[in-house]
């Protein structure tokens, strides 16, 4: 293979003790993307001829997910031998026979590095024809951080990681970041030279910059421009300023293309959801994972969106939906919940308090309040009266409903699955309709009302309705 080609290393063996969670760190999410899945959306901008993830701790967890995720990727088992040497070496081992081009390597807990900044690293590193190229931060506090030690003449000596520095060594501000382009041919030789001698018993990557330099091989850095992307996660609190931080980069994003964000420390905004242009975003609003909002849709305040299509000029407001599709011109809120497999027509309203769950509303539809609709498919034109329900679920399976075009139900209908109301059908109040209703027929299940005089006086003696109804008695 020639010396352009390029391999990517993602480390993501370490345990990740700091997390205190059942969840392995490379898999805890933010922006709607597990940290490991970042870096690999990001490194397969690059265009490289293989990426491998490297693999210890919690492997059948890291693997599953990246199976889901990005099922590309090569899955390499690092040994018992612990270190991040050893894991790139043993990655090393499983690239293709003869591969001796350069290879990139980055951390899984490093989330926030954007591909311009990864792509200019590995240009900079072949334009100076350097053995490695070492990514770097200069930053307020480097504690926890491997320090980047510099010669007399201000190029990179050695890097030393935290628990082997002396105090001059702690008091430099430039930190390693963990990110590296190596020529394959000289990390592989150095690599087999790396010991555990070290406070942590540990095969280092990082020395391979000092035998590097020992052998007269040219080691270069970049500084990046971007603090904050260079930065590792080892605990819930970067792990919430990393948050935070993606969320930002999101949110500034969207404005530049001409979507109105009221209140950006309120609104968060997953890395793989689609806005158009005059789009609005009201506080407290939540839209994630794959949703996507079609232009001039308002969509809050205090809405969660979770993979929801909305279409344009739609309103949703003090509402959930999750795998839900709402039309064009529809309204949905406040106080609804949406579950998935909704969709709701062109022009449509889904009103206060209703619930919703594999719904085909069409339409010029109105479900306007206090109504469950589950399992049911619902024609054009259709009102459902306040309370209206289908109940879809007989304790055993579930059953469908279909309503046709133009139906208005009365107040506090219950549509007893399975059933069908034909097209311009009507329900009385309080129907309780157990068999289908023909085409413009009306469903009443009404009995007589009885009244039964003095009841309250004689079953409730001494109340205060009781006493009210006695007067009434004697002034008439």
């Amino acid at each position: 293979m020639t010396e352009n080609t390029l391999a990517i290393v993602v480390l993501a063996a370490g345990q990740g003790t700091r997390m205190k969670s059942r969840l392995p760190k490379v898999l805890h999410p933010i922006g709607g993307r597990t940290l490991v899945g970042h870096v690999l959306a990001t490194a397969a901008q690059l265009g490289a001829d293989t990426v491998e993830v490297v693999v210890r701790h919690e492997r059948d967890q890291v693997v599953a997910a990246l199976a889901a995720e990005h099922p590309e990727a090569v899955i390499v088992d690092q040994d018992e031998v612990p270190g991040t040497g050893r894991a790139v070496q043993v990655a090393l081992d499983a690239l293709p026979e003869g591969f001796d081009g350069d290879v990139l390597v980055l951390s899984g807990d490093v989330p926030l590095l954007e591909a311009e900044t990864l792509q200019a690293l590995v240009d900079g590193h072949r334009a100076a024809a350097a053995a490695a190229t070492v990514l770097s931060a200069l930053v307020d506090d480097p504690n926890g951080y491997g320090r980047i030690i510099r010669d007399a003449s201000g190029d990179v000596a050695r890097i030393v990681e935290q628990k082997d520095a002396d105090d001059a060594e702690k008091a430099t501000r430039e930190i390693n970041a963990g990110v590296y382009v190596f020529r394959a041919g000289l990390l592989r030789a150095e690599l087999a030279k790396v010991t555990t001698d070290n406070a942590q018993g540990e095969m280092y990557l990082t020395a391979v910059i000092g035998l590097l330099r020992a052998a007269g091989e040219k080691v270069a850095v970049s500084i990046a421009a971007d603090t904050a992307a260079t930065f590792g996660i080892n605990d819930r609190v970067q792990l919430a300023e990393a948050a935070r931080t993606l969320n930002d980069r999101i949110v500034r994003r969207w404005q530049r293309e001409g979507v109105t964000i009221q209140d950006p420390a309120t609104t968060w905004i997953d890395d793989d959801v689609t806005l158009s242009p005059d789009v609005t975003i009201l506080p407290n609003t939540h839209v994630l994972r794959a949703s996507t909002v079609a232009s001039g849709a308002i969509i809050g305040p205090d809405t969660t969106l979770v993979s929801t299509e909305v279409g344009e000029d739609a309103t949703v407001r003090r509402s959930e939906a999750t795998l839900a599709v709402i039309g064009a011109r529809a309204t949905v809120g406040p106080f609804s919940y949406l579950r998935a497999g909704t969709t709701l027509g062109a022009d449509g309203k889904i009103g206060a308090y209703v619930e919703t769950k594999n719904a085909q509303i069409g339409d010029d539809s109105k479900v306007p309040h206090l109504s469950y609709v589950g399992d049911a498919i619902v024609g054009r034109g259709v009102n459902l009266g306040a309370s209206t329900i289908t109940a879809n679920y007989d304790d055993v399976n579930k059953h469908r409903t279909e309503i046709g075009d133009e139906v208005h139900t009365g107040s506090h209908t219950v549509l007893v699955a399975p059933v069908r109301l034909g097209a311009g059908a009507k329900t009385a109040a309080g129907a309780v309709v157990r068999k289908d209703v023909p085409a413009g027929a009306l469903a009443m299940s009404v009995a007589p009302q009885r009244n039964v005089a003095g009841w309250v006086e004689k079953n409730r003696a001494g109340t205060a309705a009781a006493d009210a109804a006695a007067r009434a008695d004697s002034a008439e």
